[in-house]
Order: structure tokens, then sequence, then C-alpha cells
């Protein structure tokens, strides 16, 4: 298998272990988007920028290319599938004009919000209610459409995070994050939030043959913080030698299969 890594993640070490298993490492090159892509033999797999791994998915260039099929990572495709437990509870969905233009008052003087997008246009935050303008949701600097979708939710204090490798529905790797000093250590399969991965990913339709699913703590409580697509997503410690073996695995049956 051929792996395509763009550097964008620090002190990443999945083109050791994809060396190790044998397989080759090409580094990806953003002058082949006006050079013209290269001929390259499948089963090839990128990993890198969100947008990168965006507009290989789109063009459909290479097998399988990128695991990012954006629009089933939108929080409104999958949230309905978990309501129980989300950590953005009685979220609501709209675009950033309706949330300035009518604010959502009964869910406090302060309401989380984020795109409803996994390419993350704008980083989510919490804001003042009253008052609320586009500006303060980054609108002209990173994005210009008014019509943003965004998601809505009561504030909830987080703690620790933990983010899972799920490839053909099984959590295959993890690890525990913490957000205050951004240190990540390996999580065990017989743990309590790796449980709970196990159980929400066999409960969700599969957006990709492989993906990343978030946990949080939220208010003592653990819970589903989000999904994001694996070939743009960071591995935190997540043994990268099992990552490699399960997607490798995935992407040569996939391939086999012809979907």
């Amino acid at each position: 298998m051929l792996w395509l890594l763009e550097d964008v993640f620090a002190h990443d070490t999945l083109a050791d272990a994809a060396r190790r298993a044998g397989h080759v490492v090409r580094a990806w090159d953003d002058a082949w988007w006006t050079e013209g892509l290269p001929s390259l033999l499948g089963p090839l797999l990128f990993r890198g920028s969100l947008e990168n791994a965006d507009r290989l998915a789109r063009r459909a260039v290479y097998s399988p290319g990128a695991y990012c099929h954006t629009e089933a990572f939108a929080c409104s495709a999958w949230y309905g599938a978990v309501p129980d437990v989300l950590i953005q509870r009685n979220a609501r969905f709209t675009t950033a004009q309706s949330l300035v233009h009518h604010p959502p008052v009964d869910l406090g003087e302060r309401v989380f919000v984020r795109p409803d997008s996994p390419l993350k246009p704008f980083a989510g935050r919490v804001v003042e209610v009253r008052g609320l303008t586009l500006a303060a949701l980054d609108h002209g600097f990173y994005y210009d459409d008014e019509e943003l979708p965004v998601v809505v939710a009561p504030v909830r204090s987080l703690g620790r995070e933990w983010r899972y490798v799920v490839v053909g529905g099984r959590v295959v790797a993890g690890s525990a994050y913490d957000p205050s000093t951004r240190a990540a250590l390996p999580d065990t399969p017989g743990g309590e939030p790796w449980q709970l991965a196990a159980s929400i990913a066999s409960r969700l339709p599969d957006p990709d043959p492989a993906y990343v699913l978030d946990l949080a703590e939220a208010d003592g409580e653990l819970g589903l913080l989000e999904l994001n697509p694996f070939s743009g997503a960071d591995l935190y410690a997540c043994d990268r030698d099992v990552v490699v073996r399960e997607v490798a695995a995935v992407a040569r049956e996939v391939l086999t299969r012809g979907v």
C-alpha cells in the first residue's frame, strides 16, 4: 500500500509504522494541484490537512485516495443516530446569519457554536448571545457565506478528551488527551472511555471505512464530542502499527469488493 503523507502533524510516526509494515511512503506536494496530480498506483491513502483530504476525496483520482467523506461527517448527518450520548445535547441547527438575527436566548446568555461541517471553517467557541455579530464567528476572515450551517448548543464544561480510530465499525486504537497540557497518552480497551467508544461505533453508520471518534468529559460524565475524517486527523498517542495494519486491511478489502 502507498501512503501519501503531508507533513502537518508534529512528531508524527505514521510513516515509520508504514515502512515497518513493508508499505511505501511518499511525501505530498501542494504543487501537484497546479502541476497535475501524478499517476500513482493503488491502493493509495492520503493523510494530511483537511482541505487536501477533502479535495482528493472529491477528485476521486486515487483508490481509496482519502477517507474524507465530508458530507457524512457533518454534525447534522449523524447527531440523530446517537442523541443519548452526545456532549451537545439539545443542539440546534441553523446558519450563521440566522443565529445572529434570531439569537436563542432560551439557551442562556452564552452558547456554544461550531460549524456543522467537519472542515471547520471557524473554531468552535462560546459566545454571548446578545449583541452577537457575524464577525464574532470569523465571517469575512475564514469564510464569506453568511448562510454557513452551524450548530448551537448550551455551554458545557469539558475536561479530559479521548480519540479513537474506528476501522470497519470497530475501535482499533485509542489515545487519551489533556487539552490543557496538550499531552497525549495511550488508552486501553478495558477502560470506560474505550468501551463507550466501541458501543457508539457499533451504533453509528460508518461515515467512512476508517474515521476517528472523539469522546470528552462534560460536567463529570462521558459523552461523544465529534467525528472526524481519518485522512485529516491527528492520531495523538494511538498505536501507529495497529492503525497502519487495520486501515490498510480495510482499504484492500473495500477495493477487492469494488465498493
